[in-house]
């Protein structure tokens, strides 16, 4: 019996996992400088999460054209409803809690990593420095 479950664990079971793997798809990656002025909204109050930062960043690099040397373009966040559904789709994502932390309490470069997915799209972001 236990042979028996050894031959067919890969049979059962990789293709499961390959199907789960391969339903993420990579759509789009940019880079950006978190600059003190996107830990602000447009009312000059301090941005408290990761997320309302990185909104805050795309909201100036599309809206109000306020760039940082090292900021790249995206085209899923020139949408303003794509914009607004960041806190969700970080929820979703798998991005590292230091991550995170560096985000609230720094300027640093992060890669955000936007994916499809079974469940929606979802966002990853890593700091680079």
């Amino acid at each position: 019996m236990r042979s028996l479950i050894s031959l067919l664990f890969p049979v059962l079971f990789i293709p499961a996992i390959t199907a789960t793997a391969s339903a993420q798809e990579l759509k789009e990656t940019y880079r950006a400088q978190l600059s003190e002025r996107d830990h602000f909204n447009s009312n000059g109050e301090r941005l408290q999460s990761a997320a309302a930062i990185i909104r805050q960043d795309r909201a100036n690099f599309h809206r109000f054209g306020i760039r940082d040397p090292g900021d790249q373009s995206d085209v899923f966040f020139t949408d303003v409803n794509n914009r607004a559904e960041l806190e969700a789709l970080i929820e979703r994502g798998t991005s590292e809690p230091h991550a995170i932390n560096r985000i609230v309490n720094g300027t640093p470069m992060v890669r955000v990593d936007i994916f499809s997915g079974p469940r929606g799209p979802f966002v990853n972001v890593t700091v680079l420095d």
